[in-house]
């Protein structure tokens, strides 16, 4: 019986390597902790995402 073999990825908090399974349960990250921690960095503005001009003035 051949093995599927599935895509390895690095956790985008820690760096460690994670197999991209169904059954990985807080891909892309490591663990549930990793994945936590990603959220704090939202909620505290660490990341962004930058608006093109021609949107911000819809926004407003």
């Amino acid at each position: 019986m051949k093995q599927t073999e599935f895509p390895i990825v690095k956790c985008p908090t820690c760096g460690n390597s994670v197999a991209w399974l169904p059954e990985s349960l807080y891909r892309p990250f490591c663990s549930q902790r990793c994945k936590l921690i990603d959220l704090g960095s939202w909620a505290n503005e660490e990341y962004t995402v930058e608006a093109q001009e021609d949107n911000i003035e819809t926004l407003q």
